[in-house]
């Protein structure tokens, strides 16, 4: 392989790191009106039911994609995991 070939795989995984960055961005920026929502409607920071469903739901698209379910899971619970803990700090 040379290196004009690796640069270019490196400069796509560039480019998707990036973008994955701006989602996670988008994403956390939904999820903290979600937690102003929760804490002034008094519910409660955690949604185990939504949180499984979610799960379930990443699993079946990455079986489609062809990507490791459990790499998805451990990925998305990362997430909820650290959208949980803003949530909970929005409560006090």
């Amino acid at each position: 392989m040379s290196d004009e070939t690796l640069q270019g795989y490196r400069k796509s995984i560039d480019n998707i790191d990036a973008a994955l960055v701006h989602l996670l961005a988008e994403r956390f920026k939904v999820t903290q009106a979600v937690g102003r929502y929760k804490a002034t409607s008094g519910l409660p920071a955690a949604d185990p039911g939504r949180e499984e469903r979610q799960i379930a739901r990443l699993r079946r698209l990455a079986e489609e994609a062809e990507l490791d379910p459990e790499f998805s899971e451990k990925f998305l619970r990362f997430i909820i995991d650290e959208v949980i803990r803003h949530h909970q700090r929005m409560r006090g």
